[in-house]
């Protein structure tokens, strides 16, 4: 095992969730799936397949894999920056290539393979099928590769490369997962679809933090860094991958044949030669705002833990992200309900706004309530930027292009995951920090740099809202 400090585990310690907290997640989650079962057995939403398809075995089916795939990225991923940095010794920045070049293998084989073969051959649930489990096959590979070299940096590195090499195989599990949405549900129904997707995501991704916390240091039984050296993390994250399958089977394939079989006189809003320009505008103002929130995401834990500032336990942690993901179940039962009362568009504005908000607080506050506020705002905005993005796209794209121009999409958002992080904030506090800068103020700095840009963001959204040339699409449905 890889030497790891005293002071540092003594600064990671995990200490297991007590009952309370577990029954009051449960709670929420009957609350929740409650709530959304009284709205489809009222038949709130119009699904295009009521005549072919059971409408509650389809939302069973991609609910059950939203929570399945969230659960899987809340307990991976909120971890593994912590472990490349404080258990393997990468830099900041290093830290950052975990999600960067996945993310850009993400996004090239979404728009020149995988979107082309999805538009050719009209596939989106088989494309997901087989990305989940090639993806779960390719996992713990990863853990088994990591753990043939002494060295601690390279180790790192192998994690990095494998994640990249993974990607590959996830990206079809993406672009199919975006266009089946737009496959199967009407246009004002895309919405709030998604945001009770966002609402059961949430409580997959606050279970997922939850066990990740306690399997990172194997129950404060064994050394911190334990879930992932010893390969628990990676063995749970890919059984989740393979049980994901089950439940896209109650979900019909998709596809252009399927949307026109169930509704045959469907058009698109904007003509042909006209799409493609407001298409574009959307597409930078995507870019950045969310390589501007996007950017922080991965060094965010790191600036908690920190000795100089708030020095939170990894109890502690957990709580915070968890805040992030309790603010996201709630936005998500409302989210369909204020993407039509305000419009795709100026509620993207909000949710663009709020981003901003958040990243300013966390950016200036000294105090941990408000960094726990600025989560919840975080939560908030995530969810409704990606509920009105998605529902405004998903008007925007012709049915016939939907694999390639959601790869397109879906690139503005996967990239800023990683690439952001390293051109932005990694090397921003990496910066200061040699310059003998406080660590404390480092990061801080990083923070009001990506509220800078996702400003920039907010001004294309802001002309695509008010410019009378592209104003007619996305408007209250």
């Amino acid at each position: 095992m890889p030497a790891l400090s005293s002071e540092a585990n003594a600064k990671f310690t995990i200490i297991p969730t007590e009952k309370p907290l577990l029954i009051s997640y449960c709670n929420l989650f009957y609350f929740v799936l409650k709530q959304t079962l009284l709205k489809y057995s009222n038949r709130e939403y119009s699904f295009l397949d009521l005549k072919t398809t059971n409408s509650r075995r389809t939302f069973f089916g991609i609910s059950s894999f939203q929570a399945l795939a969230m659960f899987r990225r809340g307990l991976f991923y909120n971890y593994l920056s912590i472990y490349l940095r404080h258990f393997l010794g990468l830099s900041v920045t290093e830290t950052t290539l975990f999600a960067t070049l996945p993310m850009i293998a993400n996004v090239v084989f979404q728009t020149f393979v995988w979107g082309s073969i999805s538009d050719r051959f009209q596939l989106r649930r088989t494309l997901i099928v087989w990305g989940e489990l090639l993806a779960g096959v390719g996992t713990v590979f990863i853990w088994y590769a990591h753990r043939l070299t002494d060295s601690q940096t390279w180790a790192g590195y192998i994690i990095i490369i494998g994640l990249t090499v993974v990607e590959i195989f996830w990206s079809m599990s993406n672009v199919g997962w975006s266009a089946l949405i737009s496959d199967i549900y009407k246009e004002g129904d895309r919405g709030k679809v998604q945001g009770q997707l966002s609402s059961i995501g949430g409580l997959g991704r606050v279970i997922g933090v939850w066990i990740g916390g306690l399997m990172y240091d194997g129950l404060s039984m064994k050394y911190m860094g334990w879930g992932f050296y010893e390969g628990a993390l990676f063995f749970i994250a890919a059984a989740v991958m393979a049980l994901s399958i089950i439940p896209m089977y109650y979900v019909p394939e998709g596809g252009v044949n399927y949307l026109l079989k169930n509704e045959p006189n469907h058009t698109n809003p904007v003509k042909e030669n006209d799409y493609f320009r407001t298409f574009v505008i959307f597409i930078i103002g995507l870019v950045f705002l969310n390589f501007g929130k996007n950017s922080v995401a991965v060094i965010q834990t790191q600036y908690l833990v920190l000795e100089s500032g708030f020095n939170v336990t990894s109890r502690a942690l957990s709580y915070i992200v968890n805040t992030q993901s309790v603010a996201m179940i709630l936005t998500g039962l409302a989210a369909g309900w204020i993407d039509r009362r305000l419009g795709s568009k100026y509620a993207l504005l909000l949710g663009s706004f709020t981003a901003i908000m958040y990243l300013v607080i966390i950016g200036v506050s000294l105090s941990l309530t408000m960094i726990v506020l600025s989560n919840f705002i975080a939560g908030f905005s995530e969810v409704i930027i990606m509920v009105s993005s998605y529902s405004f796209v998903s008007i925007l794209i012709p049915p016939e292009k939907r694999g390639n121009l959601f790869a397109i999409f879906n690139a503005t958002y996967f990239l800023s995951w990683g690439l952001a992080g390293t051109l932005i904030a990694g090397p921003i506090v990496d910066w200061l920090l040699i310059i003998g800068k406080p660590e404390v103020f480092s990061y801080q700095m990083s923070f009001i740099a990506a509220a800078g840009i996702t400003f920039i963001g907010l001004v294309f959204l802001g002309y695509l809202t008010f410019s009378s040339a592209e104003k007619r699409i996305g408007e209250n449905k």
